[in-house]
């Protein structure tokens, strides 16, 4: 199928090297670009040229595009660049690499989308398919690409996937046994025309399931419902149930939840779901509610300071998520918000900011629009400091005993850090300096 073709890989991460990997193993001849600088991804295009893939860096090469038999699109990578619509109007089959993979893969999957809250209930239904007896995959936009999966040799009983906007974009085959949409708000509008573009590529997780397969829906999200009406799937509705949901997870006791927030109610509701419809035991799915403590960077418990609380966010990367985040706590919140932004409106989170945050201390490139948009909706107005350390230290000496201090950005990491996780870390290291 793929040997003796000429692949050209869009995309030189995480997905695009395992992605070159795979191909290289199927006999195709292979070259990946990425318009970075080589002294910037030198031990990757080392890795490259070692098995023999040719790489290219800066601009883009029309010629790699249009002289390719097929080309791989890494999800960074935006479906809508000049060279990628060139290649298409010649015939040339454009695909992400979940397609590619995909393609190699015959085991039962599921598959997790939406705006906010798809790591957790990926983890979610992982452990419990775990705890089931299933030997599982868990990856896609979260640890291991699916092709590395494909590439590995191994075979799991069940596949668990988190699923971007940005890899349902480059999908034609595509299909998942249970697909689970949880939510679409306002996100990545620096990607989409707008959010009703965004929403449609999420609803593209169902658009090659058959009637024998499930689709999981939040029945509270009013874009969702519209959406449900065109899917052929049995759908299963939670927030709140649906009669055929109750039935499938009525012997399931939620109040062991740990997990704060309604937002995680119902995260932990799609999961159950998910989890039943692909054999999942409900003993095994009650023994992981209780234990389950929550991922590093989601609304987490770092440290108590003179009766001061510091939880850090990191992973809220956009507004409905800081809304979400928000709305945990009763007491007065100084929030640290900011980042590189993803053309969203500030102006969104002004009822919650009234409603909950005491302060705000904006950083990274976003933080003049921060103030502008926020700086009258809260008691003490908002401030810009140029470091995360900044930001810790001036929440310090604003805090009272009672006080809640909250890193929920709403933005992207990639201004100041190398990813959200990075920035949780910096977060957390300045908090326990102040100990």
């Amino acid at each position: 199928m793929l040997a003796g073709q000429h692949i050209f890989v869009v995309g030189l991460g995480k997905s695009g090297i395992a992605t070159a990997r795979f191909l290289k193993n199927k006999g195709a001849m292979v070259t990946v670009s990425d318009s970075g600088s080589e002294a910037q991804l030198a031990d990757a295009a080392a890795l490259m040229r070692k098995i023999g893939v040719n790489v290219r860096f800066g601009a883009h090469h029309l010629d790699s595009f249009e002289k390719a038999d097929m080309i791989v699109l890494s999800p960074g990578v935006p479906h809508t660049i000049e060279p990628i619509i060139r290649a298409k109007t010649k015939g040339i089959p454009v695909i992400g690499e979940t397609e590619l993979a995909y393609r190699f893969i015959s085991e039962p999957i599921v598959a997790v989308t939406g705006t906010n809250g798809k790591t957790t209930v990926t983890t979610l239904i992982g452990e419990m398919l775990k705890a089931s007896g299933f030997k599982v995959f868990v990856g896609g936009n979260i640890g291991n690409p699916l092709i590395a999966y494909a590439d590995s040799g191994e075979k799991a009983d069940r596949i668990v996937l988190e699923i971007s906007s940005f890899q349902l974009d480059t999908i034609e085959r595509f299909r998942a046994d249970a697909a689970v949409l949880l939510n679409i708000t306002e996100d990545h509008l620096d990607r989409y025309p707008d959010f009703r573009a965004y929403g449609y590529s999420k609803a593209r997780i169902f658009e090659n399931q058959t009637p024998n397969d499930v689709a999981v829906l939040n029945a509270g999200d009013s874009f969702i419902c519209e959406l449900s009406k065109s899917i052929g799937s049995q759908k299963l509705f939670y927030n709140p149930l649906s009669e055929n949901a109750s039935d499938m997870i009525e012997k399931i006791d939620f109040s062991c939840v740990k997990l704060p927030g309604k937002h995680n109610m119902e995260n932990v509701s799609a999961a159950c779901l998910a989890a039943r419809a692909v054999g999942g035991k409900t003993e095994a799915i009650q023994r992981v509610l209780s234990d389950f403590k929550g991922l590093p960077h989601r609304i987490e418990f770092v440290a108590e300071i003179n009766g001061v609380k510091y939880f850090d966010d990191s992973k809220g990367t956009n507004i409905d998520a800081v809304i979400r985040a928000l709305e945990c706590f009763q007491q007065p919140v100084i929030l640290i918000l900011g980042g590189r932004g993803k053309g969203s409106d500030f102006g969104l989170l002004s009822n919650s900011v009234r409603s909950h945050v005491k302060a705000i201390l904006a950083i990274g490139e976003t933080k003049e629009d921060i103030i502008a948009a926020l700086d009258k909706d809260c008691r003490h107005g908002a401030k810009a400091v140029l470091t995360m350390e900044d930001a810790v230290s001036e929440a310090h000496s604003i805090a009272e005993p009672g006080d809640v201090v909250l890193l929920s950005p709403a933005c992207a990491s990639f201004d100041m850090f190398k990813s959200y996780a990075h920035r949780g870390q910096v977060f957390c290291e300045a908090v326990k300096r102040l100990i």
